[in-house]
């Protein structure tokens, strides 16, 4: 009986038991009118201390926490009734629940502040290191019109990641009118459609060309005009769609901010490497220069690493036609873990494209310590550019910097000529957007699309054997 409602790591109360003490707290509230409250405690980074000491490591501080909060619980309602102390457990993973029964909100906020100071205070050793550690938590209010069990831990979660979105370290009151949650929640249902399309394999790619145009290079100069103009030499860069359970396409910026704030991006990018790899090693006579977009998670998930490391040697694809895509402030985000996944892939010959360029103008500082080889300029200064004195000299700026580095230029979103002959003339070494081509099916690539031309010349990759133009 005992194991069957605690935990055997920690000591404490399961989820199980939780889930039934909740059941009857909500009875309580709808026959008695009393009000109760559900805090739901999620640690910040725990993955960092499972990382860098290995999950001894972790199950120790996980069992160490458990044994704060008992005591801060214990001590703080040492004078309560054994029937109404409040009940604490540990949901799963870095989770755990305390109930609050007969608690106000304004009461079980008081002690979750308390429980979130008390954590903060804390100091976890471990072989000589002192690591600090801090807690979000979300709190939903149990009375009469609170529905059920399970809407209660989905709201109380909400609420937890409500309060990580805010910047950790914090408690975040759940309110039916809660925006934010309104949001979160329909993010959530995009989770469970996310998990199903790859499930189902309803997940695709298409391809945009990205063309070689600065003067004076031997690459042919883009036509602008749609699907027949003819088509230049030049890169490509695999696009992520995803399709629906009616077969209709669902482009990315509708599913991808649920799978990076919900932790399933590395997913998504583990399918596109896989699905762009094969499709590479099944076309070996026609093979671009291609590129990949990463997610800022996968840049700092060693896991993921291996992972494309062992693809490419499975494969057999040459690492000198991938390019991996990933945006400055993801990059600058993780700078540590970001450098390392750059300079071991570009090891083998991989190259590196900085994707948003221009957003954030404090990553200047962050160019000599990121070995990329191209900066892609971020639309909002591409489309414009033939009118707008501003757009024109940030992408000036932005070349002349790539040319001191030894760096090549990439616009993004171009859509008409009139841009297209600005940025030529300004320098701009590639193009990429619709008024050139638009993304087409991946399947479609063989019978449109010539082969890279050696005879284009350019920077040749550390121990590559086969000259990219660029």
């Amino acid at each position: 009986s005992y194991q069957a409602s605690h935990d055997a790591l920690t000591g404490l109360l399961n989820r199980y038991e939780l889930e039934n003490r909740l059941k009857r707290l909500l009875l309580d509230a709808r026959e008695r009118q009393r009000t109760h409250a559900l805090c739901y405690l999620d640690l910040d980074q725990f993955k960092i201390i499972n990382e860098r000491c290995g999950h001894v490591a972790g199950d120790e501080l996980l069992r160490q926490l458990a044994a704060v909060l008992r005591e801060e619980i214990l001590e703080r309602d040492a004078g309560v009734a054994v029937s109404e102390q409040p009940t604490v457990a540990r949901l799963g993973g870095d989770e755990f629940g305390v109930l609050l029964e007969g608690y106000s909100v304004i009461e079980a906020t008081r002690i979750a502040e308390t429980l979130l100071r008390r954590i903060e205070d804390f100091r976890f050793l471990w072989q000589g290191r002192r690591f600090a550690v801090s807690v979000s938590v979300g709190l939903v209010p149990i009375d009469a019109t609170s529905d059920s069990a399970s809407g209660l831990l989905r709201a109380a979660d909400s609420a937890c990641y409500a309060a990580k979105d805010d910047g950790r370290n914090r408690v975040h009151v759940y309110r039916i009118d809660d925006a934010e949650l309104v949001r979160r929640s329909g993010e959530m249902r995009w989770v469970n459609r996310i998990r199903r399309a790859l499930e189902d394999d309803r997940f695709y790619l298409d391809y945009q060309p990205i063309v070689g145009i600065r003067q004076g290079s031997r690459v042919a100069r883009p036509q602008v005009g749609g699907p027949q103009a003819r088509q230049p030499q030049g890169f490509v860069e695999f696009l992520l769609r995803m399709e629906d359970e009616a077969g209709e396409r669902i482009p990315p910026d509708r599913f991808m901010p649920a799978a990076e704030r919900y932790q399933l991006a590395s997913q998504l990018d583990q399918w596109v490497v896989s699905s762009a790899f094969d499709w590479m090693r099944q076309h070996p006579q026609q093979l671009p220069l291609c590129s990949i977009n990463l997610s800022g998670q996968s840049l700092g998930d060693l896991d993921f690493l291996r992972f494309v490391l062992q693809r490419i040697e499975a494969t057999g694809v040459p690492p000198s036609n991938v390019c991996f895509e990933i945006t400055e402030t993801a990059a600058i985000a993780n700078l540590a873990q970001a450098t390392h996944f750059i300079k071991t892939l570009r090891a083998l010959g991989c190259r590196f494209s900085l994707d948003d360029f221009g957003t954030g103008f404090s990553s200047f500082a962050y160019l000599k310590q990121l070995p990329v080889d191209f900066l892609k300029i971020d639309g909002m200064f591409v489309r414009d550019a033939s009118d707008d004195r501003f757009d024109l000299a940030v992408i000036r700026s932005i070349v002349r910097i790539a040319g001191v580095l030894g760096k090549r230029t990439v616009a993004e979103c171009v859509e008409d000529a009139r841009v297209l002959r600005r940025l030529e003339t300004i320098g701009v070494d590639y193009a990429q957007g619709d008024g050139i081509r638009p993304p087409q099916p991946l399947e479609a690539y063989e019978s449109s699309e010539p082969a890279v031309s050696p005879e284009l010349g350019g920077l040749q990759p550390s121990g590559s054997q086969l000259s990219l133009p660029f």
